[in-house]
């Protein structure tokens, strides 16, 4: 239906229009973990007397979720290719262990990948750094290492 590069290139622009739409109507960055951490528990700092305005987070978070879910509707079972060989319990892990590091971490792949590199931001480039060399050990290891 699309040529090889063309769900990737649209979902790159839409990633970016949603990154910089939400910085600059709403001053927030689109890192999923603080939006996901902002509308469970609201913001890290907060002001005497001020109620957070949590709404866009949650829409935000259901544009997400409603994304995904479409996906395979939109592109085809390609969209999610390789799930249905992973046993849930080690997607759950997984998971678990994204969210620990990004905690850690101070934010997660979106937020440093996305809007801390192009704001300049060293932190951001010290994380995606580590991202990068995580996710290219683990490979080697997956691939080489008999998992």
């Amino acid at each position: 239906m699309f040529e090889p590069f063309v769900l990737p290139l649209l979902g790159g622009v839409l990633i970016g229009l949603a990154a910089g739409g939400l910085y600059y109507f709403a001053g927030e960055i689109a890192g999923i973990t603080g939006i996901a951490r902002f509308a469970m528990i609201g913001p890290k700092r907060r002001i005497a007397g001020a109620r957070p305005a949590r709404g866009w987070a949650f829409a935000f978070l259901a544009g997400l979720v409603g994304a995904g879910l479409a996906a395979p509707l939109i592109a085809g079972p390609s969209a999610i290719a390789g799930l249905d060989s992973v046993a849930p319990g080690a997607l759950l892990i997984g998971g678990l262990l994204v969210g620990i590091g990004t905690d850690l971490g101070n934010g997660c792949t979106s937020g440093h990948g996305v809007c801390g590199l192009s704001r300049l931001s060293l932190r951001s480039l010290a994380a995606v750094g580590t991202f990068m060399a995580a996710a290219a050990l683990t490979v080697l290891v997956a691939r080489h290492g008999g998992l």
